[in-house]
């Protein structure tokens, strides 16, 4: 069984964004070994320097590269777009190619070091829209959901 595992930083705050998050965690409990983990992100002030911000996200990025297991996926706004069919596609051959586990990395709200792009083996975009992390956070789950429904053939993505 395929492992799948986000790496993110922050807590998802509203309920109703929990409770979403936890109904998609049940639905792929079916088709994977599905786990978060929520990391604490590094805390600046609002006049944090670019040299403070940048010391941030390296340190965020060690963290997520020690972390980081399997094939990895960095999901930043300059990434790929794929389409939902495109993404189950792309799950699947990472299971065929015989990685068993497939790492989602989720920034900040600074984002993703450099060094954290260049050790993902795919960028990944969910639009060139601006999305809250939390949202996007529930977002992506449902398109692994969705990734792993198309993959069954199921009416679901119809």
């Amino acid at each position: 069984m395929q492992t799948i595992q986000i790496l993110a930083y922050g807590k998802l705050k509203e309920k109703y964004l929990r409770d979403a998050a936890a109904e998609y965690e049940k639905r792929l409990s079916r088709y994977c070994t599905f786990k978060c983990i929520e990391l604490e992100p590094v805390q600046l002030s609002e006049k944090a320097s670019e040299k403070e911000i940048a010391a941030a996200l390296e340190k965020e990025g060690q963290q997520l590269i020690q972390k980081a297991k399997g094939f990895v996926i960095a999901m930043c706004i300059e990434g790929k777009l794929m389409d939902s069919a495109s993404l189950a596609e792309k799950m699947q051959s990472i299971g065929v190619s015989g990685d068993s586990t497939i790492t989602f990395l989720i920034g900040s709200s600074y984002g993703l070091s450099d060094e954290v792009k260049r050790r993902a083996n795919l960028k990944l975009s969910m639009s060139p829209m601006t999305f809250p992390h939390q949202l996007a956070r529930v977002m992506l789950y449902e398109q692994i959901y969705r990734g792993y429904q198309i993959q069954s053939g199921s009416k679901y993505h119809k």
